[in-house]
């Protein structure tokens, strides 16, 4: 089924989201394992769940609700995917990005992305938000591979796939609510295991300060749309290897539902600048 989606089926799938939701977004969220609390920021909210959507699977993972929200945030028009597709629940790449696609069908020129991740550096905690800065595509997969989509960048450049201004306003929203960020590249694997020590080992040669199992087929859809994207990361625990006791998922979300109300004070002040 992934295979067959491009614009048309995204705006098959806006055209019916949009006779649900009350507002044209200007920002698209995907919120992240156990971030979905943010959403409930968004005021006079229209719910729309995954199932309803076509070309939209159900969302499988724990920490996801699976659905829609559209309304406003900060006094924004904004729709927010509490959910994802990831490529480890056997989706392909092009999938994966799709809901970037359905998103700015409906009118977002914004991507906001969150995700929870293991922290590489060693000066991190859990509960840290990091503002991804850039990241490494360590999945091995793209979702522009194929025929161009109409509207798509063939070539997108990805010199500065997190927006340089949009960085600059998340640091100062952050600097005046006491919520300091730190600026830190993304490393996005396939997944679902977690990894060894040794690759842990690798990653942090390789330079990165993070690693996920999302949000890079993401940013590139949204690259190739021309939308301008700023990413967050909820460090939630050392990786692999780095910290004495096993990972848990259960783990992540009980770090994630920390941070979440801080994230999504900062999510609300960028978006309220926009």
């Amino acid at each position: 089924m992934s295979e067959r989606l491009g614009p048309a089926d995204a705006r098959d799938a806006a055209d019916v989201i949009g006779k649900r939701i009350g507002v044209r977004p200007r920002v698209g969220i995907i919120l992240g394992s156990g971030l979905g609390g943010i959403a409930r920021g968004i005021e006079r909210p229209d719910r729309v769940p995954f199932a309803d959507v076509p070309g939209f699977p159900s969302a499988t993972v724990v920490g996801h609700a699976g659905e829609l929200i559209a309304g406003t945030l900060g006094g924004t028009p904004v729709v927010a995917l509490s959910g994802r597709f990831h490529m480890y629940e056997g989706h392909d790449a092009k999938l994966a990005g799709f809901p970037v696609r359905v998103l700015h069908a409906l009118g977002a020129s914004t991507l906001i992305v969150s995700n929870a991740a293991g922290g590489t550096r060693a000066t991190f905690e859990a509960g840290t938000i990091m503002l991804i800065r850039d990241h490494v595509n360590l999945m091995f997969r793209n979702p522009l591979i194929g025929p161009v989509e109409d509207g798509d960048t063939r070539f997108p450049d990805m010199s500065e796939p997190y927006d340089l201004e949009l960085r600059d306003l998340a640091q100062r929203i952050g600097e005046e609510q006491g919520t300091p960020l730190v600026e830190g590249v993304y490393g996005g694997l396939l997944g679902p295991n977690y990894e060894t020590r040794a690759e842990v080992a690798m990653l942090t040669r390789l330079g990165l300060d993070a690693v996920g199992m999302s949000t890079v087929p993401e940013v590139i859809v949204a690259r190739a749309l021309g939308m301008r994207v700023l990413g967050f990361t909820c460090i939630t625990n050392l990786a692999c290897g780095l910290a004495a006791a096993p990972i848990t998922h259960e783990e992540v979300l009980e770090t994630t539902a920390r941070v979440a109300a801080r994230l999504q004070q900062l999510v609300r002040g960028v978006v309220s600048k926009l």
